[in-house]
């Protein structure tokens, strides 16, 4: 099995989201496919702007009329990809598909080192970080593609599932 590495796709300008969306319906009727393509992403940003003398913070493409995919690429993938409505091709030379460099991921802040963690499903776990600390759940599932836990937390009087980057957890004892 190959390594999983990021892409960048070129799409049509405003095409971001409706590319990203494609590629998830195609892996969600394709099973195959989900243990191959991991991840696509439009990269967003905060922007505050100044409109009317009101700041306002928003968020806007980090990369206007691309997509990241966290892929391994082989001929199914790269057809896939390819042939999404609304992508015009791979960035690379020619149609030769080159993966990110480490360096170039960084800014965009994601991570490939993986984390190793010491629950599993069924575990009570603590939140330690991030919006949800101090929160305590039972993980449901774990994605060790996107290095992260999905948890119950309780929300308005009802159970709801929360995705929790595996950084932010600990094992209860």
């Amino acid at each position: 099995m190959a390594e999983a590495k990021w892409y960048v796709v070129h799409t049509y300008s405003g095409y971001e989201n409706k590319v990203k969306a494609n590629i998830e319906k195609t892996i969600e009727n394709n099973k195959h496919l989900a243990e191959k393509i991991l991840e696509v992403r439009v990269p967003m940003q905060d922007v505050v702007e100044l409109k009317n003398g009101a700041r306002k913070t928003v968020q806007k493409k980090m990369f206007p009329g691309y997509v990241l995919l966290n892929m391994e690429m082989n001929d199914d993938t790269w057809y896939v990809v390819r042939n999404t409505r609304g992508v015009t091709g791979f960035v690379g030379p020619g149609s030769k598909p080159v993966p990110l460099t480490e360096a170039e991921m960084k800014p965009l802040g994601i991570k490939t080192e993986n984390v190793t963690i010491d629950f599993v499903e069924g575990d009570s776990i603590a939140v330690v970080a991030g919006v949800w600390k101090d929160t305590v759940g039972v993980v449901q599932k774990l994605d060790f593609g996107k290095q992260t836990a999905t948890i119950n937390v309780e929300l308005f009087g009802r159970e709801t599932p929360v995705e929790i980057s595996f950084a932010e957890v600990r094992k209860l004892q």
